[in-house]
């Protein structure tokens, strides 16, 4: 009878993450878009500016908020009408991340950085009392929408993310305190990066409740990032943030 209570369980968190996914999916292919024809290249331009699409409001649980001012992009416009539209400068996304806090409306969370990449800005908030990572976030660099990252910050937040509060999906009380290690995380990082990306290392290693987040670093500059899961140890690379950049240390 407790197999079975399990197994009901887990069927109904798994339907329900389908759905959220489903519907994820749904706002995103269902975004109204123009072609834009700019010498070789066909764009889809999608409005933007408070058109939020795609996973901005779907947090809940622990208390991480939904998306502000909407908007989700994998590739931001660059062309709108034949016209460059200027991407934001990471002073701007800086302001962006700080005002959100306004939002969330909780005196203990601070933006720790923000880091530049060709696709999106990164931004990283953590728990001043604690110093442990709270959450993550996304700033779209055409209509400066920030909005949830997608991945572990969603899947595997045993505090802030979506299945935090789902039907008591991560018993007891979030603790950053896992069994993998910080240690074995970077082992696991190092050597996912020795199987798909040569000569790169692991750089930054940063815990949050229920997995750290891990910089790859290439000839000594940050390269990239990933996750790696405090309870299995699974790797997560972040495939949607595109080229570095540049970042900054806020805190």
């Amino acid at each position: 009878m407790k197999a079975l209570k399990i197994i009901t369980i887990i069927t109904l968190a798994v339907v329900a993450v389908s759905l959220v996914t489903a519907t994820a999916f749904a706002f995103l292919v269902n975004r109204t878009g123009t072609y834009t024809q700019y010498g070789t290249n066909t764009r889809i331009i999608y409005p933007y500016g408070g058109n939020g699409y795609g996973y901005g409001g779907m947090m809940g649980g622990g208390g991480m908020m939904g998306g502000y001012g909407g908007g989700y992009s994998y590739s931001p416009p660059i062309y709108v009408n034949g016209t460059y539209v200027t991407p934001l400068n990471i002073t701007t996304a800086e302001t962006i991340a700080t005002n959100y806090l306004s939002a969330v409306n909780n005196p203990d969370l601070a933006v720790k950085e923000i880091e530049e990449y060709s696709q999106n800005f990164y931004v990283q908030y953590y728990e001043k009392s604690t110093g442990i990572g709270a959450f993550e976030m996304l700033v779209d660099k055409y209509s400066g929408s920030i909005y949830p990252e997608m991945g572990p910050n969603m899947m595997w937040n045993a505090k802030y993310g979506m299945m935090s509060g789902m039907m008591g999906f991560f018993a007891g009380t979030p603790t950053a305190s896992m069994p993998v290690s910080a240690d074995q995380a970077k082992a696991n990082a190092q050597q996912w990066l020795n199987n798909n990306i040569a000569g790169a290392t692991v750089g930054e290693v940063f815990p949050f409740y229920g997995y750290y987040h891990v910089m790859a670093m290439v000839n000594g500059t940050n390269y990239g990032m990933m996750s790696v899961n405090g309870y299995s140890g699974q790797v997560w690379y972040h495939t949607w943030h595109g080229t570095f950049i540049q970042a900054i240390d806020v805190s």
